[in-house]
């Protein structure tokens, strides 16, 4: 049997600044290649532009960015017979904690021609604005799952 570690909120240790789970959380999920303090690097100076721009506690601000982009439902592909529904479920708490930090690294990482500090700092300016690309494919998604609430009841 293959065993496989996967670290939970409990073994992952706060990030030295913010003394925050959920920041070290993103920082992991922003680096690239094992390149750890480069991802701090990119995700600190962008925690510096965010306080210049908006003159608010920067922790702040990113807790509310991902909380406006956690997704309440989304939808699922179920085969029901011969057809395929996209049947509406409601996302669990830890889902909706790795969708929004994925849709805002998605987001930031789209944004070209500027370095990424300045382009995640936007991203998450823009997301605790409600407005953005990673704010669009929330809305997108909820869109889906309203279309086609008349499937729910193919729900598992």
């Amino acid at each position: 049997m293959r065993k496989s570690f996967t670290a939970s909120a409990e073994t992952l240790q706060p990030d030295g600044r913010y003394n925050s789970v959920l920041v070290s959380k993103f920082i992991n999920c922003l680096m690239w290649d094992g390149k750890k303090s480069t991802a701090e690097g990119v995700f600190y100076r962008a925690m510096d532009h965010v306080e210049q721009k908006l003159s608010k506690e920067p922790l702040e601000v990113f807790k509310q960015a991902i909380e406006n982009i956690k997704p309440l439902i989304e939808v699922r592909s179920k085969r029901v017979g011969g057809a395929t529904y996209q049947v509406p479920i409601e996302v669990t708490s830890k889902r909706q904690l790795s969708l929004a930090i994925r849709w805002i690294l998605e987001a930031a990482r789209s944004k070209k021609g500027r370095p990424m500090h300045l382009r995640l700092a936007s991203e998450l300016i823009d997301a605790f604005n409600k407005e953005g690309a990673a704010y669009t494919t929330r809305e997108n998604v909820h869109r889906m799952a309203e279309a086609n609430k008349a499937f729910a009841h193919f729900a598992w």
